[in-house]
């Protein structure tokens, strides 16, 4: 199966071309990007020297069975028309067409988020990853909601590393602005709010940090019940939920130094790594999710979104775990 990347440039395109060369059934046909264009791949993604491609303008894209679009916000929607006519399938990273939004032809986007809604994916042609945070917390709180253990409002605290700002510098990412911050820059609003809602079916109040991270995303989801709750009763809530989810791995130490989900030991990673805590009382659940935003929270999850669409193992091209110590 051919596979072209738009945007191969970026840090989730960088990690698209790393997963799809080495996947058993895709063929990585282009690395494309506008800005890059006739450049060496390696001489962008340096640990990509061996590929020994060079990159192509967007325009020049050839036909393949599928396109990975990992452009900017706004950026997805411009070009989708003419991959549209060059890709049978195209698989979105942007914002651009969460929600249910349609194609430029008019099909309806499905949400690649396959431990949710594999059923949905079977088969489609058009496909859209949720953003990193949402499905970290999305993950984290879609069992609890479907079990009746959510009441009221969520609070989602997220934290997350400075790569999920993507590649292009900024005031705020320049190193000695950022490398030390521990920035809130998103205490109410934050547009996951809405994504999670709809896929999680929770009302979320979102506050987002920007940590001293490069990679990884960690999210707390501060839950009410309705009832007082116990710990094994969210852990078989979870466990039931997630019991052939290759991805979800739940972690319930009860001593140790990680005793919940920490993104550092998921960096290069498809996983997500999911923990709870229940106050003693009973009447606040605590969620951590943790999960590498370039690979679970972008790539990753359009790989394995492919992967279900077009019936192969789900698992394909995405077994590297981790690493410890990271």
């Amino acid at each position: 199966m051919k596979v072209s990347v738009l945007g191969a440039a970026g840090y989730a395109g960088g990690e698209l071309l790393r997963l799809v060369q080495d996947h058993p059934e895709l063929e990585l046909a282009q690395a494309l990007s506008r800005r890059h264009a006739g450049r060496p791949v390696g001489e962008v993604h340096p640990n990509l020297h061996h590929l020994g491609m060079v990159f192509h303008p967007p325009a020049e894209l050839e036909p393949v069975d599928t396109a990975f679009l990992a452009l900017p916000a706004g950026a997805a929607v411009e070009a989708e028309p003419m991959v549209g006519e060059r890709a049978e399938t195209i698989i979105d990273l942007s914002p651009d067409f969460r929600a249910g939004a349609r194609s430029a032809s008019g099909e309806a986007y499905r949400t690649g988020l396959p431990e949710l809604f594999a059923d949905d994916l079977a088969g489609a042609r058009r496909i859209s990853v949720p953003g990193c945070m949402a499905t970290a917390a999305v993950l984290a709180l879609a069992p609890l909601q479907r079990a009746g253990l959510v009441h009221g409002d969520v609070v989602v605290d997220a934290l997350a590393g400075s790569s999920g700002s993507g590649a292009e510098p900024g005031p705020a990412s320049h190193h000695a602005e950022r490398a030390r911050a521990f920035r809130v820059y998103r205490p109410a609003g934050h547009r996951h709010e809405a994504e999670i809602a709809a896929l999680a079916g929770v009302r979320a109040r979102m506050t987002v940090t920007a940590v001293p991270a490069v990679r990884g995303v960690q999210v707390l989801c501060h839950v009410t019940p309705p009832r007082p709750a116990t710990r094994p009763d969210v852990l078989r809530v979870l466990r039931d939920a997630y019991r052939d989810s290759p991805f979800v791995r739940l972690v319930t130490r009860g001593r140790g130094v990680h005793r919940l989900p920490d993104p550092q030991f998921l960096s290069g990673s498809n996983f997500v790594d999911i923990g709870c805590a229940v106050d003693d009382d009973g009447r606040r659940i605590v969620l951590v999710a943790a999960l590498d935003n370039l690979v679970k929270g972008a790539a990753g999850g359009g790989v394995q979104s492919l992967n279900v669409a077009r019936g192969l193992p789900e698992t394909a091209g995405l077994g590297f775990p981790g690493l410890h110590p990271a």
